[in-house]
Protein backbone atom coordinates (compact mmCIF):
# COMPACT_ATOMS: atom_id res chain seq x y z
CA UNK A 1 0.00 0.00 0.00
CA UNK A 2 1.60 3.37 -1.36
CA UNK A 3 0.65 5.98 0.95
CA UNK A 4 1.66 10.01 1.49
CA UNK A 5 4.53 9.62 4.04
CA UNK A 6 5.24 6.55 6.13
CA UNK A 7 2.95 3.34 5.92
CA UNK A 8 0.12 4.19 7.45
CA UNK A 9 -2.67 1.72 8.17
CA UNK A 10 -4.95 3.70 10.19
CA UNK A 11 -8.48 3.60 8.15
CA UNK A 12 -9.49 6.76 6.49
CA UNK A 13 -12.58 8.88 7.40
CA UNK A 14 -14.74 7.16 4.61
CA UNK A 15 -13.75 3.67 5.65
CA UNK A 16 -16.70 1.07 5.61
CA UNK A 17 -18.25 3.02 2.85
CA UNK A 18 -19.20 1.10 -0.35
CA UNK A 19 -19.80 3.43 -3.51
CA UNK A 20 -20.45 1.85 -6.81
CA UNK A 21 -18.96 4.10 -9.57
CA UNK A 22 -20.99 4.44 -13.23
CA UNK A 23 -19.48 7.90 -14.31
CA UNK A 24 -16.82 9.07 -16.66
CA UNK A 25 -15.51 12.44 -16.57
CA UNK A 26 -18.51 13.89 -15.52
CA UNK A 27 -18.05 12.88 -11.59
CA UNK A 28 -14.99 10.41 -11.27
CA UNK A 29 -13.41 13.21 -9.63
CA UNK A 30 -15.97 13.04 -7.06
CA UNK A 31 -15.35 9.18 -6.77
CA UNK A 32 -11.72 9.46 -6.23
CA UNK A 33 -12.11 12.28 -3.19
CA UNK A 34 -13.86 9.32 -1.95
CA UNK A 35 -11.68 6.78 -2.73
CA UNK A 36 -8.28 8.60 -1.71
CA UNK A 37 -10.16 9.04 2.03
CA UNK A 38 -10.88 5.45 2.55
CA UNK A 39 -14.08 4.39 0.70
CA UNK A 40 -14.39 1.17 -1.31
CA UNK A 41 -14.92 2.55 -4.76
CA UNK A 42 -15.97 0.16 -7.28
CA UNK A 43 -15.45 1.53 -10.98
CA UNK A 44 -17.96 -0.44 -12.96
CA UNK A 45 -16.68 0.52 -16.55
CA UNK A 46 -18.52 -1.37 -19.90
CA UNK A 47 -16.96 -4.87 -21.05
CA UNK A 48 -13.12 -3.34 -23.07
CA UNK A 49 -13.02 -0.21 -20.83
CA UNK A 50 -14.78 3.04 -20.13
CA UNK A 51 -14.20 6.11 -23.07
CA UNK A 52 -11.64 8.33 -20.62
CA UNK A 53 -9.27 5.74 -20.99
CA UNK A 54 -8.49 6.79 -24.39
CA UNK A 55 -7.95 10.76 -23.21
CA UNK A 56 -4.31 11.42 -23.26
CA UNK A 57 -1.80 12.57 -22.41
CA UNK A 58 -0.53 8.65 -22.42
CA UNK A 59 2.38 6.81 -20.77
CA UNK A 60 5.66 7.86 -23.42
CA UNK A 61 3.29 9.25 -25.78
CA UNK A 62 1.79 5.55 -26.84
CA UNK A 63 -2.12 5.59 -26.50
CA UNK A 64 -3.40 2.70 -25.15
CA UNK A 65 -6.27 1.92 -22.81
CA UNK A 66 -3.93 1.04 -19.46
CA UNK A 67 -1.76 3.73 -20.19
CA UNK A 68 -4.19 6.69 -20.05
CA UNK A 69 -2.26 9.15 -17.55
CA UNK A 70 -5.54 11.21 -17.58
CA UNK A 71 -7.12 7.74 -16.35
CA UNK A 72 -4.58 7.54 -13.75
CA UNK A 73 -5.23 10.66 -11.95
CA UNK A 74 -8.94 10.35 -11.55
CA UNK A 75 -9.24 6.84 -10.52
CA UNK A 76 -6.79 6.16 -8.08
CA UNK A 77 -7.40 4.10 -4.94
CA UNK A 78 -10.71 2.75 -6.69
CA UNK A 79 -11.08 -1.03 -7.58
CA UNK A 80 -12.77 -1.85 -11.18
CA UNK A 81 -14.86 -4.45 -12.44
CA UNK A 82 -16.41 -4.28 -16.02
CA UNK A 83 -20.58 -5.32 -16.34
CA UNK A 84 -22.66 -4.65 -19.18
CA UNK A 85 -25.62 -3.31 -17.24
CA UNK A 86 -27.83 -2.83 -20.72
CA UNK A 87 -27.96 -6.96 -20.65
CA UNK A 88 -30.52 -8.82 -18.07
CA UNK A 89 -27.98 -10.76 -16.64
CA UNK A 90 -25.72 -7.74 -15.98
CA UNK A 91 -28.61 -6.11 -14.45
CA UNK A 92 -29.24 -9.04 -12.29
CA UNK A 93 -25.46 -8.57 -11.12
CA UNK A 94 -25.73 -4.58 -10.24
CA UNK A 95 -28.65 -5.27 -8.15
CA UNK A 96 -26.88 -7.86 -5.77
CA UNK A 97 -23.64 -5.29 -5.84
CA UNK A 98 -26.03 -2.52 -5.15
CA UNK A 99 -27.85 -4.77 -2.43
CA UNK A 100 -24.48 -4.63 -0.52
CA UNK A 101 -23.44 -0.94 -1.56
CA UNK A 102 -24.32 2.62 1.11
CA UNK A 103 -23.79 4.74 -2.39
CA UNK A 104 -24.18 4.59 -5.98
CA UNK A 105 -22.83 7.44 -7.74
CA UNK A 106 -23.93 7.75 -11.35
CA UNK A 107 -23.70 10.06 -14.49
CA UNK A 108 -25.88 8.44 -17.24
CA UNK A 109 -28.39 10.24 -18.79
CA UNK A 110 -31.14 11.64 -16.97
CA UNK A 111 -34.00 8.79 -16.88
CA UNK A 112 -31.29 6.12 -18.33
CA UNK A 113 -31.10 3.90 -15.01
CA UNK A 114 -34.87 3.74 -14.11
CA UNK A 115 -35.39 2.74 -17.90
CA UNK A 116 -33.04 -0.39 -16.82
CA UNK A 117 -34.92 -0.87 -14.12
CA UNK A 118 -32.08 -0.13 -11.93
CA UNK A 119 -33.16 3.52 -10.51
CA UNK A 120 -32.84 4.71 -6.92
CA UNK A 121 -36.87 3.39 -6.13
CA UNK A 122 -36.13 0.33 -7.56
CA UNK A 123 -32.24 -0.23 -5.66
CA UNK A 124 -33.75 1.23 -2.54
CA UNK A 125 -36.72 -1.29 -2.20
CA UNK A 126 -34.20 -4.02 -1.63
CA UNK A 127 -31.49 -1.35 0.32
CA UNK A 128 -33.48 1.21 2.06
CA UNK A 129 -30.22 2.95 3.40
CA UNK A 130 -28.88 3.58 -0.39
CA UNK A 131 -27.95 6.89 -1.32
CA UNK A 132 -27.64 7.14 -4.72
CA UNK A 133 -26.02 10.69 -6.37
CA UNK A 134 -27.01 11.82 -10.19
CA UNK A 135 -24.84 13.90 -11.42
CA UNK A 136 -26.05 14.83 -15.07
CA UNK A 137 -25.23 18.34 -17.39
CA UNK A 138 -29.10 19.64 -16.33
CA UNK A 139 -30.69 17.66 -13.59
CA UNK A 140 -33.68 14.77 -13.56
CA UNK A 141 -36.45 17.24 -14.55
CA UNK A 142 -36.91 20.43 -16.00
CA UNK A 143 -36.99 21.73 -20.04
CA UNK A 144 -33.09 21.43 -20.75
CA UNK A 145 -32.89 17.86 -18.94
CA UNK A 146 -31.84 16.21 -22.39
CA UNK A 147 -29.82 18.56 -23.86
CA UNK A 148 -26.23 17.62 -25.11
CA UNK A 149 -23.35 19.73 -23.83
CA UNK A 150 -19.57 19.76 -22.88
CA UNK A 151 -17.48 21.34 -20.30
CA UNK A 152 -17.02 24.58 -22.35
CA UNK A 153 -20.88 24.93 -22.62
CA UNK A 154 -21.44 24.70 -18.83
CA UNK A 155 -18.54 27.24 -18.36
CA UNK A 156 -20.37 29.76 -20.77
CA UNK A 157 -23.70 29.18 -19.31
CA UNK A 158 -22.81 28.71 -16.10
CA UNK A 159 -21.07 32.30 -15.57
CA UNK A 160 -16.85 31.52 -15.68
CA UNK A 161 -16.26 32.51 -19.32
CA UNK A 162 -18.22 36.12 -18.32
CA UNK A 163 -15.70 36.54 -15.67
CA UNK A 164 -12.31 34.86 -17.71
CA UNK A 165 -10.22 36.71 -19.69
CA UNK A 166 -8.47 39.82 -20.24
CA UNK A 167 -8.28 43.73 -19.48
CA UNK A 168 -9.06 45.72 -22.73
CA UNK A 169 -5.85 47.81 -22.26
CA UNK A 170 -3.54 43.93 -22.72
CA UNK A 171 -5.92 42.51 -24.82
CA UNK A 172 -8.50 44.69 -26.92
CA UNK A 173 -11.89 43.14 -27.95
CA UNK A 174 -10.81 39.76 -25.87
CA UNK A 175 -13.50 37.01 -25.77
CA UNK A 176 -14.27 35.58 -22.97
CA UNK A 177 -12.00 32.15 -22.05
CA UNK A 178 -12.56 28.69 -20.40
CA UNK A 179 -10.19 27.18 -17.57
CA UNK A 180 -9.18 24.08 -19.18
CA UNK A 181 -8.81 20.99 -17.29
CA UNK A 182 -12.47 20.18 -17.26
CA UNK A 183 -13.29 22.55 -14.60
CA UNK A 184 -17.13 22.39 -15.00
CA UNK A 185 -16.79 18.54 -14.18
CA UNK A 186 -14.56 19.43 -10.88
CA UNK A 187 -17.59 22.09 -9.68
CA UNK A 188 -19.90 19.33 -10.74
CA UNK A 189 -18.00 16.66 -8.34
CA UNK A 190 -17.22 19.12 -5.84
CA UNK A 191 -21.22 19.88 -5.05
CA UNK A 192 -21.61 15.90 -5.28
CA UNK A 193 -19.61 15.33 -2.97
CA UNK A 194 -20.95 18.44 -0.64
CA UNK A 195 -24.46 16.33 -1.32
CA UNK A 196 -23.04 13.23 -0.55
CA UNK A 197 -21.38 14.05 3.08
CA UNK A 198 -24.93 15.46 3.76
CA UNK A 199 -26.49 12.39 2.97
CA UNK A 200 -24.11 10.09 4.91
CA UNK A 201 -24.84 11.99 7.63
CA UNK A 202 -28.63 11.89 7.61
CA UNK A 203 -28.40 8.79 7.38
CA UNK A 204 -26.21 8.13 10.36
CA UNK A 205 -29.12 9.46 12.29
CA UNK A 206 -32.19 7.98 10.63
CA UNK A 207 -31.39 5.33 8.99
CA UNK A 208 -33.06 7.04 5.59
CA UNK A 209 -30.99 6.82 2.32
CA UNK A 210 -31.73 8.76 -0.50
CA UNK A 211 -31.66 10.40 -4.43
CA UNK A 212 -29.35 13.09 -4.59
CA UNK A 213 -29.89 15.30 -8.25
CA UNK A 214 -26.81 17.26 -8.87
CA UNK A 215 -27.12 19.69 -12.05
CA UNK A 216 -23.73 20.76 -13.34
CA UNK A 217 -25.31 23.85 -15.03
CA UNK A 218 -26.64 24.95 -11.34
CA UNK A 219 -23.23 23.92 -9.78
CA UNK A 220 -21.48 26.32 -11.69
CA UNK A 221 -24.10 29.01 -11.60
CA UNK A 222 -23.26 28.91 -7.87
CA UNK A 223 -19.85 29.34 -8.42
CA UNK A 224 -19.34 32.73 -9.95
CA UNK A 225 -17.93 34.42 -6.96
CA UNK A 226 -19.01 37.89 -6.59
CA UNK A 227 -20.79 38.68 -10.43
CA UNK A 228 -24.56 37.38 -9.83
CA UNK A 229 -24.67 38.77 -6.01
CA UNK A 230 -22.91 42.34 -7.59
CA UNK A 231 -25.52 41.96 -10.27
CA UNK A 232 -28.48 41.69 -7.88
CA UNK A 233 -27.04 44.42 -5.49
CA UNK A 234 -26.05 46.91 -7.63
CA UNK A 235 -27.02 46.02 -10.84
CA UNK A 236 -22.94 46.59 -12.44
CA UNK A 237 -21.86 43.88 -14.26
CA UNK A 238 -18.11 43.06 -13.88
CA UNK A 239 -15.61 43.11 -16.50
CA UNK A 240 -12.70 40.20 -17.07
CA UNK A 241 -9.44 41.14 -15.65
CA UNK A 242 -5.92 39.75 -16.20
CA UNK A 243 -5.08 37.48 -14.13
CA UNK A 244 -7.15 38.24 -10.98
CA UNK A 245 -10.99 38.64 -9.89
CA UNK A 246 -13.15 39.98 -11.95
CA UNK A 247 -14.71 43.20 -10.57
CA UNK A 248 -17.20 45.95 -11.47
CA UNK A 249 -14.23 48.88 -11.28
CA UNK A 250 -11.17 48.61 -12.80
CA UNK A 251 -8.98 47.26 -10.04
CA UNK A 252 -4.75 47.38 -10.02
CA UNK A 253 -3.05 44.35 -11.53
CA UNK A 254 -1.47 41.67 -9.33
CA UNK A 255 0.78 39.91 -11.83
CA UNK A 256 3.87 41.36 -12.10
CA UNK A 257 7.25 40.42 -14.34
CA UNK A 258 10.57 39.76 -12.59
CA UNK A 259 13.86 40.72 -14.28
CA UNK A 260 14.66 36.77 -14.37
CA UNK A 261 11.78 36.59 -16.63
CA UNK A 262 9.33 35.36 -14.79
CA UNK A 263 6.29 36.10 -13.00
CA UNK A 264 4.69 36.78 -9.57
CA UNK A 265 1.03 36.64 -8.11
CA UNK A 266 0.07 38.96 -5.20
CA UNK A 267 -3.06 40.32 -4.34
CA UNK A 268 -5.13 42.92 -5.08
CA UNK A 269 -3.04 45.54 -4.15
CA UNK A 270 -4.08 48.16 -1.29
CA UNK A 271 -7.28 45.93 -0.48
CA UNK A 272 -5.17 43.79 2.31
CA UNK A 273 -3.05 46.71 3.06
CA UNK A 274 -2.78 48.75 6.39
CA UNK A 275 -0.33 51.03 7.50
CA UNK A 276 1.86 48.67 9.69
CA UNK A 277 2.25 46.12 6.61
CA UNK A 278 3.35 49.13 4.27
CA UNK A 279 5.98 50.18 6.42
CA UNK A 280 7.08 46.29 6.30
CA UNK A 281 6.87 46.19 2.72
CA UNK A 282 8.48 49.91 2.39
CA UNK A 283 11.45 49.15 4.76
CA UNK A 284 11.80 45.50 2.64
CA UNK A 285 12.02 47.75 -0.54
CA UNK A 286 14.02 50.46 0.69
CA UNK A 287 16.60 47.70 1.18
CA UNK A 288 16.78 48.09 -2.06
CA UNK A 289 16.56 51.41 -3.26
CA UNK A 290 12.93 50.79 -4.63
CA UNK A 291 10.40 52.03 -2.14
CA UNK A 292 9.47 55.24 -4.04
CA UNK A 293 7.93 56.89 -1.71
CA UNK A 294 6.08 54.34 0.42
CA UNK A 295 8.20 55.30 3.69
CA UNK A 296 5.98 58.66 3.51
CA UNK A 297 4.15 58.89 6.86
CA UNK A 298 1.21 59.71 4.59
CA UNK A 299 0.54 56.02 4.08
CA UNK A 300 -0.18 55.27 7.59
CA UNK A 301 -3.28 57.28 7.31
CA UNK A 302 -6.52 54.83 6.04
CA UNK A 303 -8.08 56.97 3.78
CA UNK A 304 -4.66 57.99 1.93
CA UNK A 305 -4.08 53.96 1.58
CA UNK A 306 -7.76 53.31 0.47
CA UNK A 307 -7.53 55.87 -2.85
CA UNK A 308 -3.76 54.84 -3.50
CA UNK A 309 -4.17 51.17 -4.53
CA UNK A 310 -3.09 51.70 -8.08
CA UNK A 311 0.17 53.30 -6.82
CA UNK A 312 0.81 50.76 -4.87
CA UNK A 313 0.98 48.63 -7.69
CA UNK A 314 2.94 50.53 -9.94
CA UNK A 315 5.52 51.04 -7.10
CA UNK A 316 5.00 46.98 -7.10
CA UNK A 317 5.47 46.45 -10.65
CA UNK A 318 9.26 48.17 -10.64
CA UNK A 319 10.30 46.48 -7.45
CA UNK A 320 9.58 43.28 -9.31
CA UNK A 321 10.84 44.21 -12.58
CA UNK A 322 14.39 44.48 -10.50
CA UNK A 323 14.07 41.24 -8.59
CA UNK A 324 14.28 37.91 -9.48
CA UNK A 325 11.21 35.51 -9.10
CA UNK A 326 12.28 33.38 -6.31
CA UNK A 327 14.02 35.91 -3.92
CA UNK A 328 10.47 38.16 -4.45
CA UNK A 329 7.89 35.74 -3.88
CA UNK A 330 9.59 33.87 -1.23
CA UNK A 331 10.87 37.15 0.59
CA UNK A 332 7.35 38.45 0.20
CA UNK A 333 5.55 35.54 2.07
CA UNK A 334 8.96 36.01 4.73
CA UNK A 335 6.88 39.07 5.39
CA UNK A 336 3.64 37.25 5.38
CA UNK A 337 2.09 38.92 2.37
CA UNK A 338 0.28 36.08 0.59
CA UNK A 339 2.14 36.16 -2.93
CA UNK A 340 3.48 33.19 -5.48
CA UNK A 341 5.32 32.46 -8.10
CA UNK A 342 3.98 31.70 -11.66
CA UNK A 343 5.55 28.56 -12.07
CA UNK A 344 5.44 25.21 -14.73
CA UNK A 345 4.59 21.75 -12.79
CA UNK A 346 8.05 21.23 -13.64
CA UNK A 347 9.76 23.84 -11.20
CA UNK A 348 6.74 22.86 -8.60
CA UNK A 349 7.79 19.38 -8.24
CA UNK A 350 10.19 19.10 -5.90
CA UNK A 351 9.69 22.58 -4.34
CA UNK A 352 10.77 22.49 -0.72
CA UNK A 353 7.48 23.62 0.93
CA UNK A 354 5.60 20.79 -0.58
CA UNK A 355 8.22 18.47 0.09
CA UNK A 356 7.81 19.03 3.48
CA UNK A 357 3.54 18.59 3.42
CA UNK A 358 4.69 15.58 1.56
CA UNK A 359 2.38 16.73 -1.41
CA UNK A 360 4.01 14.37 -3.88
CA UNK A 361 3.44 10.57 -3.60
CA UNK A 362 5.24 7.84 -5.02
CA UNK A 363 2.81 5.65 -6.68
CA UNK A 364 3.55 1.74 -7.48
CA UNK A 365 2.12 0.34 -10.62
CA UNK A 366 3.07 -3.65 -10.18
CA UNK A 367 2.57 -4.48 -14.08
CA UNK A 368 5.32 -1.70 -15.04
CA UNK A 369 7.21 -2.74 -12.56
CA UNK A 370 7.45 1.43 -11.65
CA UNK A 371 6.66 3.75 -9.81
CA UNK A 372 4.87 7.17 -10.30
CA UNK A 373 4.77 10.60 -8.71
CA UNK A 374 1.13 11.77 -8.61
CA UNK A 375 -0.35 14.63 -6.56
CA UNK A 376 -1.42 13.93 -3.04
CA UNK A 377 -3.51 15.55 -0.77
CA UNK A 378 -4.80 18.84 -0.47
CA UNK A 379 -5.33 18.24 3.32
CA UNK A 380 -3.73 16.65 5.99
CA UNK A 381 -5.76 15.07 8.30
CA UNK A 382 -4.12 14.18 11.78
CA UNK A 383 -6.53 11.27 12.71
CA UNK A 384 -8.37 9.83 9.26
CA UNK A 385 -5.95 9.88 6.75
CA UNK A 386 -5.86 10.41 2.94
CA UNK A 387 -3.64 8.14 0.98
CA UNK A 388 -3.75 6.59 -2.43
CA UNK A 389 -4.24 3.15 -1.63
CA UNK A 390 -3.34 1.89 -5.07
CA UNK A 391 -2.81 2.92 -8.36
CA UNK A 392 -5.83 3.15 -11.22
CA UNK A 393 -7.29 -0.40 -11.68
CA UNK A 394 -7.27 -2.12 -15.31
CA UNK A 395 -9.94 -3.23 -16.68
CA UNK A 396 -11.63 -5.74 -15.14
CA UNK A 397 -8.94 -6.07 -12.94
CA UNK A 398 -11.38 -7.16 -9.80
CA UNK A 399 -13.59 -9.17 -11.44
CA UNK A 400 -12.63 -12.37 -9.79
CA UNK A 401 -12.65 -10.81 -6.40
CA UNK A 402 -15.35 -8.83 -6.30
CA UNK A 403 -18.38 -10.46 -8.30
CA UNK A 404 -17.37 -13.92 -7.28
CA UNK A 405 -15.77 -13.63 -3.71
CA UNK A 406 -17.86 -11.27 -2.39
CA UNK A 407 -21.01 -11.14 -4.77
CA UNK A 408 -21.08 -15.37 -4.98
CA UNK A 409 -21.04 -15.57 -8.26
CA UNK A 410 -19.47 -19.00 -9.18
CA UNK A 411 -16.62 -19.68 -11.79
CA UNK A 412 -19.18 -21.01 -14.11
CA UNK A 413 -21.31 -18.25 -13.38
CA UNK A 414 -18.65 -15.42 -14.46
CA UNK A 415 -17.24 -17.61 -17.42
CA UNK A 416 -21.22 -17.83 -18.66
CA UNK A 417 -21.07 -13.43 -17.81
CA UNK A 418 -17.54 -13.53 -20.29
CA UNK A 419 -18.91 -15.37 -22.90
CA UNK A 420 -22.15 -13.52 -22.73
CA UNK A 421 -20.45 -10.29 -23.02
CA UNK A 422 -21.93 -8.80 -19.99
CA UNK A 423 -18.28 -8.76 -18.23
Amino acid sequence: MTANGPANEMPGPLAGLRVLELTGEHAQWCGKLMADLGADVIKIEPPGGQETRKLGPFLDDQPGPERSLHFWHYNTSKRGVTLDIAKPEGQEVFRKLAATAGLVLESFPAGYLPELGLGYESLSADNPGLIMCSVTPFGQDGPWRDYQTSDLLHLAAGGQMASSGYDVEDVPDAPPIAPGGGNAWHIASHYAYIGIMGALYHRDFTGEGQHIDVSAHEACSLTTEGAIAIYLSTGEVVRRHTGRHASADMSPGIQHATHDGGFINTTRSGSNLNGARIKVLAEWMDEHGLAQDLLDEKYQDPAVIEESGQHFADVLKNFFANMPLVEAYEGGQERNFPWGAIRTMGEIVGDPHLEDREFFVPVEHPELGKEFTYPGPAAIYNASPWRISRRAPLIGEHNDEVLGGEVGLSKTELEGLKKSGAI
